[in-house]
């Protein structure tokens, strides 16, 4: 890598410039009856199924217990909030992808893991209600293993740097706690 990443410059996006997101001024009405204003950020890339993104958490485990049971977070630096952050393997749904579909494409392209089923995939979730109607669905992916643990290499589009981590779940919470490793 040539450099630590950062953010450049911030200016103001032309709506017709915007790819991914739209501001819009919505008039509603509140219990009361009045009429008030609110403004909200929205994706514009939503596609038939009405859901955005997934999350997946992957159980990476071993048919014979010879590792403990883990999954595998992800580190990147995020321009929007200017740092490296810790996240979940995630992704935007392609259209005619179902959320389960995208989470199985997704944990392989990021982390090289192969999801052999979903095992639970939560209703519809939304982090900053107050700003935006992005959305997403936190999807739980088997990942099973013969015997030992294995790595596989990621597949990342042009313009992702991610690091992939295996934690054991019982370790997860405490990984959480400690800032990001850089890239």
């Amino acid at each position: 890598m040539s450099g630590t990443p950062k953010v450049l410059s911030s200016e103001d996006l032309s709506p017709s410039e915007a790819k991914w997101v739209t501001l819009k001024k919505l008039r509603w009405r509140d219990p009361e009856g009045r009429e008030r204003v609110w403004e909200s950020a929205e994706r514009t890339t939503r596609g038939p199924s009405g859901i955005d993104a997934v999350a997946i958490l992957a159980i990476l485990r071993s048919e014979k217990n010879t590792f403990p049971t883990s999954t595998v977070i992800i580190e990147q630096f995020r321009p929007s909030v200017g740092k490296y952050v810790v996240e979940l393997p995630a992704g935007l749904i392609d259209e005619n992808e179902t959320p389960e579909e995208a989470a199985i494409r997704e944990l392989e392209e990021e982390t090289g893991y192969k999801g052999k089923k979903v095992l639970q995939s939560t209703t519809l979730l939304v982090s900053d209600p107050g700003m935006t109607n992005a959305n997403m669905k936190l999807v739980t992916v088997d990942v099973p293993f013969p015997d030992k643990l294995e790595t596989f290499p990621q597949k990342l589009d042009a313009g992702e740097f991610i690091v992939k981590r295996v934690v054991e779940i019982c370790k997860l919470s405490e990984e959480f706690r400690v800032a990001p490793r850089r890239i």
